[in-house]
């Protein structure tokens, strides 16, 4: 299987199964001498760990990071970053009964399809156990940013239900398991996704990622626009089904005098009165906050019979059981905010490799 990396300058390969022994990845392209030990990446993998509500998996994993190589007294050296997490809570038998038969909505038969050959404990994979090591990648992406770049996610849509947006406090996440910024909302999703499991079934969600201080000019104008490769980054996380940046779909009910991002000068700097356009224009940054959503699809491992086919071409039933998320798009909030990190922080390298000189913020050339 190839294409299991990600990423030009800042690289980050995945290895590993959802139950294999361990789990990990390789950061290649971080920049020498930046502090970084475990402690910078753990917050971020507790943030994403399974079984910490009744509204994710129970599967109990500590998802406690090691590094094995790449730094030296706690700074980067320059060379390969390689990081690891053991798997420990695995329950293979769980997934017995679909060993002859394809899971709906799952990559099951796709990858028999192409590859003659699937590991059925849990997709192997193609499991969002993967996830962790993307979020480990995203907590040194964060370091080579800087701290002037915040990046922060949220869930801003579960099923029909949408927060409201006058309600939006960024405080209130990580007062609620759901990754809201709508304390009211959030309430309200507590009763209707216990009623999703009871009932034994999922429901899809809807993430916002935002970014906050992102240098001007990260891009280009053709093949390495910074919407395209984020909307490719966020599309590559498990059950994500749609991408759109700044108001994304939304912009098709506009009209053009709508959807215009004006400017007015702030002494020799350029202000935007709007953001339409999500912080990106022409595949560039221009300053402002990089927007971006998500929808990811409700999760596929059911406990609602359905039909399918088993592998020996015969018609059949399945019931997935096992450990699984109701709504796979809680968890996906620290992940969608890991890709946006490492995306921004491969686009910068880049930046500083064509333009060391050039401006971080919008001001008008002299």
């Amino acid at each position: 299987m190839s294409f299991n990396s990600f990423g030009h300058l800042f690289r980050v390969t995945t290895w590993g199964e959802s139950h294999g022994p361990s789990i990990g990845c390789v950061v290649d392209g971080c920049p020498p001498g930046i502090p970084l030990t475990e402690s910078d990446i753990q917050p971020y993998l507790d943030r994403r760990r399974p079984g910490q509500s009744k509204f994710t998996t129970q599967r109990q994993e500590p998802d406690t990071i090691r590094i094995l190589s790449g730094t030296f007294e706690g700074r980067t050296t320059g060379t390969p970053i390689s990081l690891l997490i053991d798997n420990v809570d695995q329950r293979s038998k769980d997934y017995s009964n679909i060993a002859r038969a394809y899971r709906p909505g799952h990559a099951d038969i796709t990858y028999d399809l192409k590859y003659g050959f699937r590991d059925y404990r849990g997709g192997g994979r193609s499991s969002a156990r993967e996830t962790a090591m993307r979020v480990a990648a995203g907590a040194i992406a964060r370091k080579v940013l800087g701290g002037s770049v915040l990046i922060r996610g949220a869930l801003v849509q579960i099923g029909p239900h949408a927060i409201n947006r006058a309600h939006w406090n960024w405080h209130t996440i990580s007062t609620n398991p759901f990754f809201c910024p709508d304390a009211q909302a959030a309430a309200e999703w507590e009763i209707y996704l216990a009623g999703i499991r009871k009932a034994g079934s999922s429901i899809g969600a809807i993430v916002e990622i935002v970014a906050d201080g992102v240098p001007v000019g990260l891009g280009a104008p053709i093949y390495a626009k910074l919407d395209a490769d984020l909307a490719a980054a966020l599309m590559s996380i498990n059950a994500v089904k749609g991408v759109e940046i700044g108001d994304g779909f939304a912009a098709a009910t506009l009209h053009g005098a709508e959807n215009a991002d004006r400017m007015h000068m702030q002494g020799d700097r350029v202000v935007f009165e709007t953001n339409h356009a999500g912080g990106i224009l022409g595949g560039i940054s221009t300053g402002q906050p990089v927007v971006a959503r998500f929808a990811v699809k409700p999760t596929s491992s059911i406990l609602t019979p359905v039909s399918t086919v088993a592998s020996d071409g015969t018609d059949t039933e399945i019931v997935t059981s096992g450990r699984h998320d109701p709504c796979v798009g809680i968890r996906a909030v620290p992940v969608g905010e890991a890709m946006m990190a490492c995306v921004l922080a491969d686009h910068l390298l880049r930046h500083r490799a064509q333009n060391p000189s050039a401006p971080t913020e919008a001001r008008v050339p002299v």
